[in-house]
Order: structure tokens, then C-alpha cells, then sequence
């Protein structure tokens, strides 16, 4: 049976990307709406009902009207903006998350898409504190880089509009009020908030983040040896998964740590670097945050939901 799915805001960066990587399957059917008839709220309704599953690539309020456009059990959403994410009901979208997620994603009526920026400290953060060798309770700090395309259609605009002149390094979410904080601190398992502190690069897509630890915080200091293996054992755990863990060793800098080189595809691979007779660490994180942080998780997402292979129209 061919499975209908409706993106609805496919107009976007993140429903264009996953619109490109559907293309071409023979297992489903991308229903779309007419130009002219986007902003007509019966036809989204009529699509949205038609629907499998309808992933829904628009801002909060408008992801919200289209969950309560639906009048079936049957349609299933996979929802990309933030409305849902920790809301109850619906499965957090990062598979790799824990050994259950892929069959809670797989088995749900409705999916939180993960945003770019959590995945990253949530992949090294949660296995250390599942593991005991940080506490819930740690001060945790993240920051990182991502390309423009992270800011929607405005922040794309500004950047391509600039081009060389475009600020190269740009500090936001000054007030500490950042949309996926919540989703970092319930999904990393975090007693606490963390202090977020992003950055915009001039370039397009790809992202690092970085959670720096004074492990000398923690009541017994653990060894980086010993973040690098628990990191390593939760991944090895999962099968079919795109996180990967970079072997242990002490560098001072490697070509590898750009923010572009997984560009495109869904990977996301994990390094950790410290120095036991400082009790220092940070844990870094490189993905695409179109792909793995947005469009990617998405149709991982719907692939699970469909029963189909995970890595289907995905590249690894």
C-alpha cells in the first residue's frame, strides 16, 4: 500500500529539503497543495484528513491549528517546529535517543521533531548522566556554530543578501530564552536549565556544538576515558542509528571538527577530548542542521513510522 503524506509549509527550507529526499520513492505519495490555495484553510484541512501522515513544517501557532484541523485516528503527524516537542502525547523525534526510541517513534500517532541545536548536547549529555558520571544537577553549559539556514527564511535572506560582508561570527539568544532549551534540559535529563549560548556563521548549513565540563564539579571525577566509553557503549546499543562515536584521543585540533563536512547527509558523529590532570572535558558534536537536525530526523522519523528501512532515501 502507498502511503499519502502531506507536507504541510512545504514551501519552506526544511519542507523543501524533505520534499527532495522523497523524491523518487515508490512507497509513498507526497500529496501537495495548489500555489494559490495555501492559506485556504479547508483545502489544508482536506489534505491534512487525507493524509498518513502529515508533516508539518510551519511556525508554532500555525503546527497547532493544523493538529486541530485533524478530525481522524488515522492521519500521523510528524511535527518539525517546536509546539510539540516535550508536549504530552507526542514521542520525541531523536531515534538514537535511548534504546526505545526508535519503536515509540515507530508506534506513535504523533512525533516532535527534535530542533538542530539540542540533538547534539542531548547525544553526549544523556548516556553520561544515565551512566551517573555526571550528576542531573551539573551546571552544564553548551554553545556552538550553525549555518544561516538554521534562522529561517528572514535570517537566509540577511546573509545572502550581505554575502562577504555578512557577519562572520554572531552571538544570539542573548536573553537566554532560547526556544529549544526546554526540550534540552527534559531530553538530556537535566535538573536544571543550561546557559545556551549559540552562534551564527556565515555559511549555509552544518553545525558544531560543544559542552564544555569542569569535571571537577562532580563528586567523583570521572576520566575522559570513561566519558568517551559510556558515549560509546549507549550508540553501540542501538542498531540502524546515524550517531557515531569518534575513537579516544588527545588532539589539539582536527580537520574533522567542521561544521560542513556532514552536509547533506542524516550522520552525526560525537568526539570526546579532555585532560584528566585538569579534570577539563568537552564533548562535541558535528551534523548537518538541515539534515540530521531537521529534514533528515524527519524522514528517519517517517521512515520508522512506515515500517521501512531508516536509512531509506537518507545518505549516511
Amino acid at each position: 500500500m502507498v502511503a499519502k503524506i502531506f507536507i504541510d509549509g512545504e514551501a519552506g527550507t526544511t519542507g523543501l529539503q524533505i520534499r527532495e529526499r522523497l523524491a523518487g520513492r515508490r512507497d509513498l505519495e507526497v500529496i501537495s497543495i495548489a500555489t494559490d490555495k495555501r492559506k485556504d484553510l479547508d483545502e489544508r484541512k482536506r489534505l491534512l484528513n487525507a493524509a498518513d501522515v502529515a508533516i508539518l513544517c510551519l511556525p508554532d501557532d500555525a503546527a497547532k491549528e493544523s493538529v486541530s484541523l485533524i478530525e481522524n485516528d488515522t492521519t500521523r503527524v510528524i511535527d518539525a517546529s517546536t509546539a510539540h516537542r516535550i508536549a504530552a502525547g507526542w514521542a520525541y523525534g531523536f531515534a538514537e535517543m535511548d534504546k526505545a526510541q526508535s519503536a515509540a517513534i515507530a508506534n506513535a500517532r504523533r512525533v516532535g521533531n527534535p530542533g538542530c541545536w539540542p540533538q547534539g548536547a542531548i547525544a553526549t549529555l544523556r548516556p553520561l548522566i544515565e551512566a551517573g558520571l555526571i550528576p542531573a544537577d551539573y551546571p552544564v553549559t553548551v554553545n556552538g556554530i550553525s549555518g544561516y539556514t538554521g534562522g529561517g527564511k528572514s535570517m537566509i535572506a540577511d546573509y545572502e543578501g550581505a554575502g562577504e560582508d555578512a557577519n562572520e561570527f554572531m552571538p544570539y539568544g542573548l536573553t537566554f530564552k532560547h526556544k529549544h532549551l526546554p526540550e534540552l534540559q527534559t531530553y538530556a535529563k537535566l535538573g536544571a536549565t543550561p546557559l545556551f549560548t549559540p552562534v551564527v556563521g556565515n555559511f549555509a548549513q552544518g553545525m558544531v556544538t560543544m559542552v564544555p565540563l569542569q569535571l571537577s564539579m562532580a563528586a567523583t571525577i570521572p576520566t575522559g576515558r570513561q566519558l568517551h566509553d559510556a558515549i560509546a557503549a549507549h550508540y553501540a546499543a542501538i542498531p540502524d542509528g546515524f550517531v557515531e562515536v569518534a575513537p579516544y584521543q588527545e588532539a589539539e585540533r582536527l580537520p574533522e571538527l567542521n561544521p560542513e563536512i556532514y552536509n547533506n547527509t542524516n550522520r552525526m558523529k560525537l568526539h570526546v577530548f579532555a585532560n584528566d590532570e585538569k579534570a577539563q572535558a568537552v564533548l562535541i558534536a558535528v551534523y548537518d542542521n538541515l539534515g540530521k537536525g531537521a529534514s533528515g530526523a524527519a524522514v528517519q522519523n517517517l521512515n520508522l513510522m512506515l515500517g521501512v528501512a531508516a536509512d531509506t532515501s537518507l545518505a549516511a
